[in-house]
C-alpha cells in the first residue's frame, strides 16, 4: 500500500494537471457544494431608524432626486460589505423623496417593491397610473414597467425599497431604460387598478400579461382591517402570531414573481414559538414595540425600525404592545422550484 506522503503528492499532481484543463476533483468540495443544511454567509441585523433618519435626511442637502435618480441608503447586511445585498437574493434600502421633488421615469427587469415607512401625499405612476401613497401601504412596481415617484405634499416621504437585483443578476438577465422625460404621461384614472381588480372579483374578459399583480397599491388600510377581522375569529398562530400574506388576484400566487410579502400582526404580550425557514426575510416594524431574538442576537425594535433573518435562522418575536410586522423574501421563488422548507419548532 502506497504511503499517505505519496498518495497526496500523488493526487497533488493530478489536479495540477486536471486544472490546466479547468477540470477539478469534486471529492474535494462536495461537503461544501451539498451542505447537510443552510449554512449562510450573512447574518442577522437590524437598523434602528432614530439612527438611520438623520442621515437620509443629510442625503438630501446633498443630492437631489433627479441628481440621484432614486436617492436611496442601502441596508447592506454587515456579512457581505460592498455586495449592495441584504441577503444573497435580496436587496433592500430607504429612499427619501422631498416635498416638490420627482424622482425620474425609468424601467428595468428587476421587480420592485416600495412599503411606504413615513409620511404620506408622495405618489407612485406605473405605466401611466398614479397612485397616492399612505404609511404602511404596500405597492408594486412590475419587472419592465415604467415607474417614476413625485411628492406634491408638504413632508418628507420614506420608504422601504425592496428589489430582486442579487437574483436577476445571478441569471445575467438584467436590462434598463431611463424615460425621455422625468413624468411618464399620466393616461389611466387615478383609481382604476383598484377598481377593476381590487374587490374580488375581476373583468369578465381579462387575461392576464404577465405573472405580477394588476393591482400596485395594497393600502394600508385595507390590511389592517383584514388583521383585524383574522383575531377576531380565532387564536393566534403559534409561530406567526396573526399573518396575511398578499396575493395576486388573478392567479392567487405572490404579487411578485420572485418575491413574497407578509403583513402580521402581534398581541400585546405574544411570544411565539421558535420558527425557522429556507426564504431568508426583511421585516420593517409597522406598530408597536417588541424584540426578535435571532439565533444568538436580541434585537429590540418599535415603529419604522428594520432587520433581517438569515436563512434556516431560528426566530423567536415578542411583542411588547401589540405590533404589526410587514416583511418581504424570495419565498415564491423556493416554492416554485421546490426548495422551500420551514420547522416550526423541531416539528
Amino acid at each position: 500500500m502506497a504511503k499517505p506522503a505519496t498518495v497526496n503528492n500523488a493526487r497533488r499532481d493530478f489536479y495540477e494537471r486536471i486544472g490546466s484543463l479547468s477540470m477539478a476533483p469534486l471529492w474535494e468540495s462536495l461537503h461544501q457544494l451539498v451542505p447537510p443544511q443552510p449554512a449562510p454567509k450573512y447574518q442577522p441585523a437590524s437598523w434602528s431608524y432614530d439612527a438611520v433618519r438623520p442621515f437620509l435626511m443629510e442625503s438630501g442637502t446633498l443630492i437631489t432626486a433627479k441628481e440621484a435618480v432614486r436617492r436611496v441608503l442601502i441596508l447592506e447586511n454587515p456579512a457581505m460589505p460592498g455586495s449592495a445585498c441584504i441577503t444573497p437574493t435580496l436587496y433592500a434600502g430607504l429612499q427619501l423623496i422631498l416635498p416638490g421633488e420627482v424622482a425620474p421615469s425609468h424601467r428595468h427587469t428587476q421587480s420592485a417593491l416600495r412599503f411606504i415607512v413615513e409620511g404620506e401625499g408622495a405618489y407612485t405612476a406605473v405605466d401611466g397610473e398614479r397612485t397616492i401613497m399612505h404609511e404602511g401601504d404596500f405597492v408594486i412596481t412590475p419587472t419592465w414597467t415604467w415607474h417614476d415617484h413625485g411628492n406634491d405634499s408638504s413632508r418628507p416621504m420614506v420608504w422601504l425599497d425592496g428589489l430582486d437585483i442579487p437574483l436577476v443578476a445571478m441569471f445575467n438577465a438584467g436590462f434598463a431604460d431611463n424615460g425621455e422625460s422625468d413624468e411618464q404621461a399620466v393616461t389611466t384614472p387615478q383609481g382604476t387598478s383598484d377598481a377593476r381588480y381590487a374587490s374580488g372579483l375581476l373583468p369578465v374578459d381579462w387575461k392576464p400579461s404577465r405573472q405580477t399583480s394588476p393591482i400596485f397599491n395594497y393600502p394600508y388600510a385595507r390590511t389592517r382591517e383584514a388583521l383585524h377581522r383574522l383575531v377576531k375569529v380565532g387564536p393566534p398562530d403559534a409561530c406567526h402570531g396573526y399573518k396575511l400574506r398578499y396575493v395576486n388576484p388573478a392567479n392567487g400566487g405572490a404579487p411578485i414573481a420572485t418575491m413574497g410579502t407578509f403583513m402580521q400582526l402581534l398581541p400585546e404580550g405574544f411570544a411565539s414559538a421558535p420558527y425557522r425557514c429556507t426564504d431568508g426575510t426583511v421585516f420593517s416594524v409597522v406598530e408597536g414595540q417588541g424584540e426578535s431574538r435571532v439565533g444568538d442576537k436580541t434585537f429590540r425594535w418599535k415603529k419604522r425600525d428594520h432587520f433581517v433573518v438569515p436563512s434556516w435562522a431560528t426566530v423567536v418575536h415578542q411583542a411588547t404592545d401589540e405590533s404589526v410586522l410587514f416583511s418581504f423574501s424570495d419565498r415564491p421563488v423556493q416554492e416554485r422550484l421546490d426548495l422551500w422548507r420551514e420547522d416550526r419548532g423541531g416539528r
